[in-house]
Order: C-alpha cells, then sequence, then structure tokens
C-alpha cells in the first residue's frame, strides 16, 4: 500500500514538472519579445554574453515602431477582416452544413468530397487564382479589387473547415426535430433558421473563435494583396519593419507587442467561451 501511494506521488510529481517545464517552454519566447522591445538594437544582437534584461528600459522602441507604421489603420483593418470573416463563415458554412447534414439532393457526396480536397490541399496553392479573381473584380469595380478590405476578406468568404465542422454538429442533432419541426408547418428555411441553427449556439462560438485566431494570424494573403500600407494588417504592416540585410529588433518587438495587445484583451474577456469552444470540439 505504500509503495503504491509512493509511486502515485512520484508520478504525480513527474507530471508537475513535465507540466512546468512545458509551460515555461511556451512562455520563454512571450517573456523574450517583452524583453527585447525594451533594449537597444546592440544588446538584442549580443550573444557572448547574452542580455537578458535591458540596461535601461526605455520606451523609444515603442515609439519608433509606431512613427514607422500607421497601428490606427492596421487595427482597423485587422478588426474588419476578422470581423467580416467571422459573418461570412458563420452564415455560409452553417448554411451548407445544415445542407449537406439534413438535405438530400444530386451530387452531394462529391460536393462534399470537393470540400474535403480543399480541406486538405495547402493554402499557398490558391493565393494565384484567388489573386486573379480579385484583381479582375477590381477592374468591374474598384472597390473590390486589391488594396481595400473586401480584398482582404474574399478568401474567407467560404470556410472548408467550417462547413466540415459544423456538419459534424448538425449530423449530431437528431432527426426527430427538423421532423416535428416539418409537421408544425416550417418550411426547409424555417426549420434551419427557428429550430436547428440554435441549438447549435456551442460550435458556432467555437468556430468564431478559430476563425478569429486564423484570420489574426494571416501573413501571405494580406501581404500579397494589400500592397498600400495603409491597407496592411497588422500582421502584413510587421513584415515590413524585417530589413533585407539587417533588422532592428527591438522595433519589430515593440510592434509585434502592440499587435498583440488586442487579441489578448480579447481573450482575457472571453476566456470561458475560448476554453468552451476548444473543449467542445473533442466531444461530440
Amino acid at each position: 500500500m505504500k509503495n503504491m501511494q509512493r509511486n502515485a506521488q512520484i508520478t504525480k510529481v513527474l507530471t508537475y514538472v513535465v507540466l512546468i517545464l512545458g509551460a515555461v517552454i511556451m512562455i520563454f519566447p512571450f517573456v523574450w519579445m517583452i524583453l527585447t522591445s525594451f533594449k537597444t538594437q546592440t544588446e538584442s544582437m549580443q550573444v557572448n554574453p547574452i542580455v537578458f534584461f535591458p540596461t535601461h528600459w526605455d520606451l523609444n522602441n515603442f515609439v519608433d515602431a509606431v512613427k514607422s507604421l500607421p497601428f490606427v489603420n492596421m487595427y482597423i483593418n485587422t478588426a474588419l477582416m476578422i470581423f467580416f470573416r467571422v459573418v461570412c463563415a458563420v452564415a455560409f458554412s452553417s448554411m451548407a452544413a445544415y445542407a449537406f447534414a439534413k438535405l438530400r439532393f444530386k451530387g452531394k457526396n462529391i460536393l462534399f468530397g470537393i470540400i474535403l480536397v480543399q480541406m486538405s490541399l495547402p493554402s499557398q496553392i490558391f493565393i494565384i487564382p484567388q489573386y486573379q479573381m480579385v484583381a479582375k473584380l477590381g477592374n468591374l469595380i474598384p472597390a473590390l479589387g486589391a488594396n481595400t478590405v473586401f480584398a482582404l476578406v474574399f478568401p474567407g468568404i467560404v470556410s472548408a473547415f467550417g462547413t466540415f465542422f459544423l456538419r459534424q454538429t448538425y449530423l449530431g442533432i437528431p432527426n426527430e426535430i427538423s421532423e416535428a419541426a416539418y409537421l408544425d408547418g416550417c418550411n426547409q428555411w424555417q426549420t434551419f433558421t427557428k429550430v436547428l441553427f440554435p441549438l447549435t449556439g456551442t460550435s458556432v462560438a467555437a468556430l468564431t473563435i478559430f476563425t478569429a485566431v486564423f484570420a489574426y494570424g494571416d501573413l501571405m494573403w494580406p501581404l500579397v494583396v494589400n500592397s498600400d500600407l495603409n491597407m496592411m494588417t497588422l500582421s502584413s504592416g510587421l513584415a515590413t519593419l524585417r530589413g533585407q540585410f539587417s533588422t532592428n529588433f527591438p522595433v519589430l518587438m515593440a510592434g509585434s507587442l502592440l499587435a498583440m495587445l488586442p487579441m489578448v484583451v480579447l481573450y482575457m474577456i472571453f476566456q470561458r467561451q475560448f476554453i468552451e469552444g476548444i473543449a467542445h470540439t473533442g466531444g461530440k
């Protein structure tokens, strides 16, 4: 009995040690970013010995970052991109997922197979055709071309991941519910909007979180489609601070810290919904 208790205690201690080491490894890059944002460029490049803490805690790097980039415009562009991508993902993915899960029509399996293929392919291969589509739309309607908010939202109008994710949720809803709605006189649209869609609230919240996080971290597409600095997002704007031959890392880290603050604040506000959304993805 004592040996079992001792083994249990050893296992518990080892578990906590592993978890603490994992937490330190994950947190260290953020701590290093914060410390570097207050260093001089010489201190950030020094390797022998490595300078962990800045000699003088100075805010000049933040001032230089704000002068180098139009942060107000980038905040607005990023917020608009996230908002419209979330709205499009929730609206169109919910309708498509309902159709694939509850309706019967010709070519249903083929179309859903195309969605699965799109999910399995890297997003980079779609950049050229998507850019050509945006360019042609810009020739017809300038407000829908490059260097616009619409160009940032364009790849997220339809979400293959969202369709697949919500389809699994609709498949988990018993067909008896939609049949009862039909007997009560609801058509397909009313069954979807008034009966089934309200039952997917947790999954929609999870999809909202995932879409917002993916949009916030999207770099390649905003960097390609919007070359105007005033129309860039936070991620693509920060990429311009990296020089071809040399980089002022303290200024770059200061800008990264400023870009990270909105998402940290949102996480602190919606922490419970974020955890519930992640937890929901692991169960039916």
